[in-house]
């Protein structure tokens, strides 16, 4: 491996770990601004009504869940659905961290039922002009990505 092969491993490296951050900051925010749409059929609700307003999918899935059939044919339609209507994508895997930012009961022991994390939606209402540095590294992120014709770009949430 040359030197120019090392640098450009660690700067993907350091990138993925910014953006990660960028996007558990940004979740966060989102939650506590009433800004996070959660679960697949909540999302398809708001994108079939007000598209305009989603700014950002997240589709998390981690590694055991790759083979359900039903969850993947709902990721390329809503992956179409946001390349249609300009929406930055971001797969995600990590979803016991996910469940951690979203502050997600560890356990539901029957008392409540876990909610749906596969897919989420960060919001920008029309009347506000919300922008967090996280929703800025993430799109810049985005971009990035899709100018290396990589359409929907992978990062991983680590536990802590």
């Amino acid at each position: 491996m040359t030197l120019e092969e090392l640098v450009a491993c660690d700067n993907a490296a350091q990138k993925m770990q910014t953006v990660s951050a960028a996007v558990e900051e940004l979740l966060v925010a989102a939650q506590r601004q009433d800004r996070l749409t959660v679960g697949v059929y909540e999302s398809a609700k708001l994108m079939n009504v007000d598209p305009d307003s989603v700014v950002l999918c997240l589709l998390a899935i981690d590694e055991e869940e790759e083979d359900d059939i039903a969850l993947q044919i709902h990721f390329t339609l809503i992956q179409s659905f946001c390349c249609d209507n300009d929406i930055n994508i971001v797969r995600v895997s990590g979803m016991q961290r996910l469940a951690q930012l979203l502050g997600e009961p560890e356990e539901t022991q029957g008392t409540t039922e876990a909610r749906d994390l596969h897919c989420l939606l960060v919001t920008n209402p029309h009347t506000d002009a919300w922008k967090s540095h996280g929703l800025v590294e993430v799109a810049s992120y985005c971009e990035e990505s899709r100018g290396n014709n990589q359409w929907v770009p992978y990062i991983s949430l680590q536990e802590r």
